[in-house]
C-alpha cells in the first residue's frame, strides 16, 4: 500500500509526477470553478422529465448542439416550479452548476423555473399589479346580491368553463335567468372582447357579473392578466366574480374582481341561489308558522274556555258587587286622607300667624323704640368719655409741639436769619453776598439787614 501526496492547494497528486492531478482532484478543480459561474440562467428545450418518488423532479434542457442535466429538489419543487412541466417545452433555468463526482458529469441545480419567453411578461405584469395596487383597484370588494334577477355571464361557448356553469345552475335553479356573452379567453386580442363583453353585460342590466375560464398554462390565461380586463371590471356598476383557472392559479382579474372563485362552478354557486334549499327553507318556515298558528289558536281557546267559566261572566251582578265595595273603600279612604290634609294645612296657618305677630310692625316697632331708649341713656356716657380722651390726646400733643417749636427756641434768646424770600435758614456766612437782604427772626419780630461788601467774610 502506497501513501497518497498533497500539492500545495491540497489536490491529490500522483508520487513522483509533478503537476500530474488524480481523478479527484480535477473533479474538484472543475466543482470549483462551475461554482465560481455562481447563479446561471439557461435556456432550452425540455426532455426526459422524471419524477423521482423521493420527490426530485429531473430533466435535460437541449438545443441543437448540446444539452444539460438538471435537477430540481423536492425541498424546492413548489416554489421552483409554478407550471406543468412538459416534454418540448421552451423554459428558462435559474440556479447553480453542480458537479457529480461518482459519475464525472455535471447537473444543474433549478430554483427557479419559469416559461422562455414570459420574463418580460411577468416583470411587465408586476409593475401593472404595482400600480393597480396604488390606485386601490385591490381594495374594492362589494358584496353580491343574494336573489339576482339575471346572471350575467362571459366566457367562450366552446370551453369546458361554459358547460360547468351551465351544468351547476341546472343542478341549482334550472331555468335560472342569465345573458349570456360569447368571447375567446385565449389568443391575440381575447383581452379586448373579454372587456368589450363585461361592459355590453353591464349595461344590459344585469345584476351580477361572472368571468370564467378553466384551468391552463400561464400563456393561456395571460388575457385575463391585461390592463383592458382590469379596467372593464373596475368600471363595472354590477359586482364581478372572476373564476377564472384552478385555485393556485392568480390572475389581475381575480384581484380586481370583487369576488374570487376558485372554479366556474364555484363562480355559479356563488351567484345562482340554490332552489332545493330555498324550497327546504320555504316548507320549515310553512312548518314552523303552521305550528306557531295552531299553538295561537290553541291558546285563545284556552282563553275562551277560562273566561266562559270565569264568575264574572256566569253572575254580572257579583262585578258589580265587587266594584262597588272597592269604590266605598276608595271613598273612605280618600275622605281620611282629605281629612288629614286639611288638619296639617289647618296646623301650619296657625304656626305662619303666630309668626306674622311676632313679626308685625307694632312688635317690630315696640322692640326699635326700646332699643333707642338704651342708646339715647347710654349715649351722653360715651360723649363724655370720648370728650375726655380726646382733650388729654390734645393736651399731650400740645405738650410735644411746644417742646419742639422753634419759636420756644427763640424765647431762649436764638435767633433765625434767612435770605429774604427763601424759607431755609441761612446756614453759613459764605452762603450770603454783598448787597442780599437778609431777614431775622426773634422771639418778638423780624429785623432786616443788608450785606456790606466785605461784610461776609467776617468770622
Amino acid at each position: 500500500m502506497h501513501a497518497r501526496g498533497f500539492d500545495s492547494r491540497g489536490e491529490e497528486a500522483r508520487p513522483g509526477a509533478s503537476g500530474v492531478l488524480s481523478v479527484t482532484a480535477l473533479t474538484r478543480r472543475i466543482g470549483a470553478a462551475l461554482e465560481g459561474l455562481g447563479r446561471v440562467a439557461v435556456e432550452g428545450e425540455v426532455s426526459k422529465v422524471q419524477r423521482a418518488a423521493s420527490g426530485h423532479v429531473y430533466f435535460e434542457l437541449k438545443d441543437l448542439d448540446a444539452k444539460v442535466s438538471c435537477a430540481i429538489w423536492r425541498s424546492q419543487v413548489a416554489s421552483a416550479l409554478r407550471f406543468d412541466l412538459r416534454e418540448g417545452a421552451q423554459v428558462i433555468a435559474h440556479g447553480k452548476l453542480d458537479v457529480y463526482a461518482p459519475k464525472g458529469g455535471y447537473s444543474l441545480i433549478v430554483q427557479r423555473l419559469e416559461p422562455a419567453g414570459l420574463g418580460a411578461l411577468l416583470a411587465q405584469l408586476e409593475a401593472l399589479k404595482a400600480d393597480l395596487r396604488e390606485r386601490g383597484w385591490f381594495e374594492r370588494k362589494r358584496e353580491l346580491p343574494r336573489w339576482p334577477r339575471c346572471v350575467g355571464l362571459v366566457t367562450s361557448r366552446d370551453a369546458a368553463a361554459f358547460a360547468d356553469f351551465l351544468r351547476t345552475r341546472t343542478q341549482r335553479w334550472p331555468g335560472y335567468p342569465l345573458r349570456f356573452t360569447h368571447t375567446a379567453v385565449q389568443g391575440q386580442g381575447a383581452a379586448a372582447q373579454i372587456a368589450r363583453a363585461i361592459e355590453r353585460l353591464d349595461a344590459s342590466g344585469v345584476d351580477v357579473i361572472c368571468v370564467v375560464r378553466g384551468g391552463g398554462s400561464l400563456e393561456d390565461m395571460w388575457a385575463f392578466n391585461e390592463r383592458a380586463v382590469a379596467e372593464a371590471i373596475w368600471n363595472s356598476r354590477a359586482p364581478v366574480v372572476s373564476g377564472v383557472g384552478h385555485e393556485t392559479d392568480t390572475t389581475l382579474c381575480d384581484l380586481v374582481a370583487d369576488q374570487r372563485a376558485h372554479t366556474p362552478t364555484d363562480a355559479a354557486q356563488r351567484v345562482i341561489p340554490d332552489r332545493a334549499e330555498l324550497l327546504e327553507r320555504l316548507e320549515r318556515g310553512a312548518a314552523r308558522m303552521g305550528q306557531a298558528l295552531d299553538t295561537a289558536l290553541a291558546r285563545a281557546h284556552e282563553r275562551v274556555e277560562r273566561a266562559a267559566a270565569s264568575p264574572a261572566l256566569r253572575d254580572p251582578l257579583r262585578i258589580v258587587e265587587l266594584r262597588t265595595r272597592e269604590l266605598a273603600a276608595l271613598q273612605s279612604r280618600l275622605g281620611a286622607s282629605l281629612s288629614r290634609r286639611i288638619d296639617t294645612r289647618a296646623a301650619r296657618l296657625e304656626a305662619a300667624q303666630r309668626a306674622l305677630l311676632r313679626a308685625g310692625p307694632q312688635q317690630q316697632l315696640a322692640l326699635r323704640h326700646t332699643r333707642v331708649e338704651l342708646v339715647s341713656a347710654a349715649l351722653p356716657r360715651a360723649a363724655r368719655r370720648l370728650g375726655e380722651r380726646a382733650h388729654e390726646a390734645l393736651e399731650r400733643a400740645g405738650g410735644r409741639l411746644e417742646a419742639l417749636s422753634p419759636l420756644a427756641v427763640l424765647q431762649r434768646g436764638y435767633s433765625i436769619t434767612r435770605l429774604k424770600g427763601h424759607a431755609a435758614p441761612l446756614g453759613r456766612a459764605a452762603d450770603a453776598r454783598a448787597g442780599d437782604e437778609l431777614e431775622t427772626r426773634t422771639a418778638d419780630g423780624v429785623v432786616c439787614s443788608r450785606v456790606l461788601p466785605g461784610g461776609a467774610d467776617a468770622q
